[in-house]
C-alpha cells in the first residue's frame, strides 16, 4: 500500500518543523522551497547592518534533513494550487500530486498598494534584502567621504527607515551604533556621528506590540542613540531623490521599508477567504475550509487565538503550528476529533541596540542589559545549526568587547 504523500510549501520555521515532527509518521514528504536552504529571518538585520554574514544565519535544507529518510527536497517554486485534483505546480511546469499539503509559504512586504517605492526603498525579508540594504548604507560613508569636498553629501549621511515595528526599530538602532560608534574612527574627511537616522511610525508609538511602558523605554534608548522619531507621520511618496512625508522631504538615498508585509500571491489559487493582508482564514485546526487535509500556517495564516484576536506571524507561532499540524498528519486524526491549535506565549522580544532589549514574558516586563542577555540565548538556541550557534555567539561576543563590527564589505562592483 502507498504512503500517504505529504507536500510540504516553504521551508521556514513553520514548514521545516512541519517535515522534522513528521519523521517517524509513515508518509512521504516533499518540502519544496524558492531556496536551498533556511534563513533564520529574525537575524536579517544584522546581516543588514554588518554585524552578522549570511551564512551565520542560514543552513542547507537538505543538510536540515540529510538523515530524514521519508523527507525529499526540490528547489522550486510553487505558483498555484489545485485543491479538487490535489496537485500543486511549479513554475517550471511540473506537477506534484498530495495527499496531505502545508502550506508555509510566508509573506513579504507590502507597500500598501504604491509597490513603485521597492526599488527606492528596499524592504528586509531575503538575503538579498540584507545584503542591498548592507551596501547601500556602507557605500553611502564612502560616497560622503569621496565627495567631501565637492558636493553637498548631507544626504548620504542621512537615513530613514519606515515602520516602527521590531524590525524597524532594530535597524535604526544598529545603523546608528556603527555609524556613531563602530566606523566612527574609519573615516577621515567626514563626521560619521554626525550621521541622522529617522524612524518613521505613522502609529503613536514605535513597538505598539509590547505595551506603553516598554515602548516608551524603547523610545528612549533610540533617542540615547541618536535616534530621531517621527511618530503619526505617514509616508506620501518615495522617490531616489528622497521621502515626503505629511509635512515635510526628507532628501537621502538611503530609506529602508518595514512598515507592513502581505502574503504570498500563490494563496490567491486556494480560492479561498482571505483577509486583508492576503492570509488564509484557516479552521481553528490551521485547515482550508472544507479541505481538512491543506493547512497553511504561519505568516500565511489569519489563525484567530482564545480572545478572537489574529495570532502575530512570529516564528514562535509558525512553529508551534507546524508541530501541531504533523502531528495531526502522523496520528490520522479525524476532523471531529482534531482539538483546535493554541498558541503558547512564551513572550516577545526586541533588540535596540548593543546591550539594549525589551522583552515580555506573560506579565513580566524587562529591558536593558538582562533583556539583551535573554535575547540573545533565545535567538541563539533558535538557531538550527550548531555551527551557527558557535559562530554567531562568537560574533556577537567579539563585538560586544571590541565594539567593531568586520563584514562590512561591498562586494558589488560600482561606480560610487
Amino acid at each position: 500500500m502507498q504512503r500517504p504523500k505529504v507536500v510540504i510549501i516553504g521551508g521556514g520555521f513553520g514548514g521545516l518543523n512541519a517535515a522534522k515532527s513528521l519523521k517517524h509518521a509513515d508518509v512521504d514528504i516533499l518540502l519544496i522551497d524558492k531556496t536551498n536552504y533556511h534563513l533564520f529571518q529574525p537575524l536579517l538585520y544584522q546581516v543588514a547592518t554588518a554585524a552578522l554574514s549570511p551564512g551565520d544565519i542560514a543552513t542547507p535544507i537538505r543538510g536540515v534533513l540529510r538523515k530524514q529518510k521519508n523527507a525529499t527536497v526540490i528547489m522550486g517554486e510553487v505558483v498555484s494550487i489545485d485543491k479538487e485534483n490535489k496537485k500543486v505546480k511549479l513554475a517550471l511546469g511540473e506537477e506534484f500530486e498530495f495527499d496531505y499539503l502545508i502550506i508555509a509559504a510566508g509573506s513579504r512586504h507590502s507597500y500598501f498598494g504604491n509597490e513603485q517605492w521597492e526599488k527606492s526603498a528596499p524592504g528586509l525579508k531575503t538575503i538579498h534584502d540584507a545584503l542591498k540594504i548592507r551596501e547601500r548604507v556602507l557605500l553611502s560613508f564612502e560616497r560622503a567621504e569621496r565627495f567631501y569636498d565637492e558636493m553637498d553629501v548631507d544626504q548620504y549621511l542621512k537615513f530613514v527607515i519606515v515602520g516602527g515595528g521590531p524590525t524597524g526599530v532594530e535597524i535604526a538602532g544598529a545603523i546608528a551604533e556603527i555609524s556613531k560608534k563602530t566606523m566612527l574612527k574609519d573615516f577621515r574627511r567626514i563626521d560619521t556621528a554626525k550621521t541622522e537616522i529617522i524612524l518613521v511610525e505613522a502609529g503613536d508609538r514605535v513597538l505598539s506590540s509590547f505595551g506603553e511602558d516598554l515602548s516608551e523605554r524603547a523610545e528612549k534608548e533610540l533617542t540615547s542613540l541618536g535616534v530621531t522619531i517621527k511618530l503619526n507621520d505617514r509616508v506620501r511618496e518615495i522617490t531616489s531623490d528622497g521621502v515626503h512625508l505629511d509635512d515635510e522631504f526628507i532628501k537621502t538615498p538611503n530609506v529602508i521599508w518595514a512598515a507592513g508585509n502581505v502574503a504570498a500571491p500563490l494563496l490567491e489559487s486556494l480560492d479561498t477567504e482571505l483577509d486583508k493582508n492576503g492570509r488564509v482564514m484557516v479552521e481553528p485546526d490551521c485547515s482550508v475550509k472544507d479541505n481538512p487535509n491543506i493547512f497553511v500556517i504561519g505568516d500565511a495564516a489569519h489563525n484567530i487565538d482564545h480572545k478572537d484576536k489574529p495570532l502575530p506571524g512570529i516564528a514562535p507561532v509558525a512553529i508551534q503550528q507546524g508541530k501541531y499540524v504533523a502531528k495531526l498528519i502522523k496520528n490520522k486524526t479525524e476532523v471531529l476529533h482534531r482539538k483546535p491549535f493554541r498558541y503558547f506565549d512564551k513572550g516577545t522580544m526586541a533588540t535596540i541596540g548593543r546591550a539594549k532589549a525589551i522583552g515580555r514574558i506573560s506579565r513580566l516586563k524587562f529591558s536593558g542589559f538582562p533583556a539583551w542577555l535573554l535575547w540573545s540565548f533565545v535567538h541563539i538556541m533558535y538557531l538550527i545549526d550548531f555551527r551557527n550557534r558557535y559562530m554567531v555567539m562568537t560574533e556577537w561576543m567579539w563585538y560586544y568587547i571590541s565594539d567593531k563590527k568586520e563584514i562590512r564589505l561591498i562586494t558589488n562592483k560600482t561606480d560610487l
